[in-house]
Formats: structure tokens, C-alpha cells, sequence
């Protein structure tokens, strides 16, 4: 009866061991993928800005405006996007708008003006897409406050 005992309490410690070490395995892993991500959106700054314009371009918005030009102005802010589990990029940006000739926009001075957004990418399958999605007037650390479901991952772990 006694080793049995032992047996039941030396396998009790076992799996716990195992567990200990698979969650730590696991928070690993997720801390060298978010690095991953960091490094590989630093490493493809400017190929980020055309495919942000092009996307973004092509949706149309805001109405009577035409893209010219996005230029990032600052780091990304990693958060995950608790939805979906995936991690997002915040970049601050600042995009340039031309009137569409005969648009209702073509005699407002204020559309040629340069206006502050926060241009939003995910990451998937070991890149960073957008769809062309912009928050306009808004900082990244904004945009966290605006939207519950993105929680901002640490700067370094």
C-alpha cells in the first residue's frame, strides 16, 4: 500500500513538472513571435507605406478624396486583437489627400492638408497585410483606449 502511494505521488509530481514546463514552452513561443513580428515590420518600413496607400486607395474612403501619399511617422505599437488572438500593428501615420476634380471636396481648402491617422496591420502566416483600414485623428495609444478588444503587448519582455 505504501509504494503505491509513492508510486501515485511521484506521477502527481511528474505531471506537474511536464505542465510547468510546457506552459513556459508555450509563453516562449509567443514571446518570439511577437519579437518576430516587431523585427520583421521595422525591416519593411517603406513597402508597408505603398501597400497601405494602394489598399486603402481602393476602398473609396473618405468619399470625393484621392490617396496621394502615406508617410509613417512613427514606431508600431504591437497589441493583440483578443477577437481573432492575432497581433496587430498600430502605425502612426500621416496620409495626403488630392480632391477629386468635380468631387464635392474640390474647393475645400482643408482637404489638401495632411491629416494624422493610425493605419492598422495584422499579421498572418508570417507576414503583415492591411486592408487599408485608417483611424483618423487618432494616435496609436488612442486607438488602444477606443477599441477594448486590442491589448497592448509589452515593449520588451
Amino acid at each position: 500500500m505504501g509504494s503505491l502511494w509513492w508510486w501515485f505521488a511521484g506521477s502527481m509530481m511528474f505531471l506537474a513538472i511536464v505542465a510547468i514546463v510546457v506552459r513556459w514552452l508555450w509563453y516562449l513561443g509567443r514571446v518570439v513571435h511577437v519579437e518576430r513580428c516587431r523585427e520583421l515590420f521595422r525591416l519593411q518600413h517603406e513597402r508597408f507605406e505603398e501597400q497601405l496607400l494602394k489598399a486603402a486607395g481602393a476602398t473609396g474612403l473618405p468619399r470625393g478624396l484621392r490617396w496621394v501619399a502615406c508617410r509613417i511617422t512613427g514606431d508600431a505599437v504591437l497589441v493583440r486583437d483578443t477577437a481573432t488572438g492575432g497581433v496587430v500593428a498600430l502605425v502612426p501615420v500621416l496620409v495626403e489627400f488630392e480632391p477629386v476634380a468635380g468631387g464635392d471636396m474640390e474647393n475645400v481648402p482643408a482637404a489638401r492638408e495632411p491629416r494624422p491617422a493610425t493605419a492598422v496591420f495584422t499579421f498572418h502566416r508570417g507576414n503583415w497585410h492591411t486592408a487599408g483600414r485608417v483611424v483618423f485623428n487618432h494616435t496609436p495609444d488612442q486607438t488602444v483606449t477606443a477599441f477594448p478588444e486590442l491589448q497592448r503587448l509589452p515593449d520588451h519582455v
